[in-house]
């Protein structure tokens, strides 16, 4: 994926039907809904509760007892394979150590395996994209919605870098917020000033952001709570804040060039008490495929239970940390002595190597989707890998994952990237997949333009429907009519099929957000390449109210209870507040 930037190629003026009548892109600028059916619309609004479940050990599942299992073929000097799911050819994988030695058999003693996402972290708010392991949330708490309006409450000017050619102002792809509500003793222990330090409601905004920043604003006002932490070069991902409400905070560089001057690429650990980064993951490293890139986008996984954050990298590498942490909230200090493994990779089509997205767990299992479009599910124990297939093209999006009495299920969607450099076919494909085997259970195709600056197709993960959205699983698929138009679509899980589908005007990469209301109704929150945020209703697709953020937000939000926060290249972060 290559970053948008602020000033757009529009591309050629394309036409389309709009109202009846053929015009160009420029004269239809009112986006439209196209309802499909809904057959399997929920009768209850009621999402059954879900297991509390948190140890590992009863939580693991046997791998032999997979669907589908096939033993590893030994290689020899660490290296195993297995076969693709339902296409030609072997996938292989090694563990090394952090001296970059071969783990001949790596088996650890100690079980990593995450719970139902509710159980992710017990602290409120947003600590990592979009929320928990399933990646199905981004929204914490019920908002009092009366109005159905937006409101713009607060504004934080930030600032801007240029580099790699190119120009990034405020925050980018995927660039979400972390919100959190400290417990009383991390925010006593954090040294913050008294006001926020001795405020129960006191909810602090971390925002890792392009200038190579970190900002730390009270979510009430916008008002700086520490001095911002810079590290000189850019973040683009999401960081994620430690799921024990520990002051810690991890988070991937997504450049290295600032102005002109090059620096490390790193995956950086930062102490919120002392307010610095205090140890980091080299992106260049001897164990990848990948030598010349080393940039972090996707957001950890931590898991509380063992201690252990899990990143993947666009070098192609799995990392796998045990923190050793410690945090003494009386002495005010936190700590980490970190031990790490990495996994390394290939499928019979890898060439580029990397990955983008943000990995999703399911107990042990873990899925993520790479440059070379391979989708694979890996085991946060061992690290070996289960299953792969090829999805046809690079895959940034994070994909999300939900589990039903009819199985256990991948929600994903691909971009138009390799395929269009290569003359191929221009269509992003979404599908749903069997998390458990591999196997395709449907795909939606949708045709997307191509650009190598600005990826057409699925960039913003999914939102997931739940209670009376429960049928639907809603997705946001950039540059398709036009080069600045997209479309925004809620498709039936069970079939793939259209239950609507609404043009905007203005294409977007940020992920589509529902939101609870106290009232027992779902809101949903998008914005898109022309700066624009709408509360729409997720049961139709249309918009309920618009708020201008300036320029292009790629961003995705966070939200909790009444207020959402986002970056804007309009170079501000926004505190937005649901009325």
């Amino acid at each position: 994926m290559r970053q948008s930037r602020p000033t757009r190629r529009r591309g050629a003026l394309a036409a389309l039907v709009c109202g009846g009548m053929l015009l160009s892109v420029a004269a239809c600028s009112t986006d439209t809904v196209a309802p499909g059916e809904r057959p399997n619309k929920p009768t209850s609004s009621q999402t059954p509760p879900a297991s509390q479940e948190t140890d590992p050990a009863k939580l693991s599942i046997d791998l032999s007892s997979m669907p589908g299992f096939v033993p590893a073929t030994v290689k020899g000097n660490g290296r195993y394979e297995r076969p693709m799911t339902d296409e030609p050819g072997n996938f292989w994988w090694q563990v090394f150590n952090q001296d970059d030695k071969v783990i001949e058999q790596y088996q650890p003693k100690e079980k990593v395996a995450f719970g139902d996402p509710s159980t992710y972290t017990d602290v409120p708010g947003v600590l990592t994209f979009r929320g928990n392991n399933y990646r199905n949330g981004g929204a914490y708490g019920k908002a009092d919605v009366k109005e159905k309006k937006l409101e713009i409450a607060w504004e934080k000017p930030i600032g801007e870098i240029r580099g790699e050619g190119s120009y990034w102002p405020g925050a980018g792809w995927t660039g979400q917020p972390l919100l959190v509500h400290w417990p009383e003793a991390t925010r006593q222990a954090m040294g913050l000033p008294a006001k926020f330090a001795n405020d129960p409601n006191f909810t602090e905004v971390i925002y890792p952001v392009f200038e190579g920043k970190v900002y730390r604003l009270d979510l009430a006002t916008g008002e700086s709570t520490k001095d911002p932490i810079d590290v000189k070069f850019g973040f683009k991902g999401t960081g994620s804040i430690d799921p024990r409400g520990y002051p810690l905070l991890y988070s991937g560089q997504g450049l290295n060039d600032r102005n002109g001057t090059i620096g490390p690429w790193r995956y950086r650990f930062f102490d919120l008490i002392q307010n610095k980064e205090v140890w980091g993951i080299p992106g260049l490293d001897a164990s990848s495929l990948r030598h010349e890139w080393g940039a972090f986008d996707s957001s950890a996984l931590v898991n509380r239970q063992t201690d252990t954050l899990i990143e993947p990298a666009e070098n192609g590498l799995i990392y796998k940390v045990k923190l050793n942490s410690r945090f003494d909230p009386a002495a005010k200090k936190v700590s980490i002595n970190p031990e790490l493994v990495k996994l390394a990779y290939a499928g019979p089509q890898s060439e580029k190597h990397g990955i983008e997205n943000s990995a999703v767990a399911y107990r042990n299992l873990m899925f993520a989707d790479d440059n070379d479009g391979n989708l694979f599910c890996w085991d946060a124990t061992t690290m070996q890998i289960l299953w792969m297939r090829n999805t046809g093209d690079d895959v940034d999006s994070t994909m999300v994952l939900e589990e039903t009495p009819d199985g256990v299920f991948l929600y994903t969607g691909n971009e138009v990237d390799n395929r269009g450099a290569t003359g191929g076919e221009r269509i992003s494909n979404i599908r749903k997949i069997d998390a458990l085997t591999g196997r395709q259970v449907w795909q939606h195709d949708i045709p997307a333009y191509y650009d190598p600056a600005v990826n057409g197709g699925v960039l913003g993960t999914p939102a997931i429907g739940q209670g009376s959205l429960s049928d639907m699983v809603i997705f946001n698929v950039a540059r398709t009519t036009a080069p600045r138009e997209g479309d925004m679509l809620a498709l039936d899980k069970k079939t793939g099929q259209v239950i609507w589908r609404r043009h905007m005007t203005n294409y977007s990469w940020s992920s589509p957000t529902i939101f609870q209301a106290t009232d027992g109704n779902q809101y949903g929150i998008v914005t898109d390449s022309d700066g624009i945020m709408h509360l729409f209703d997720p049961q139709t697709g249309e918009d309920l109210s618009t708020i201008s953020l300036g320029k292009n937000t790629e961003a995705s939000p966070s939200i909790y209870n009444n207020m959402i926060v986002v970056a804007s290249y309009d170079k501000k972060i926004f505190g937005i507040k649901i009325k």
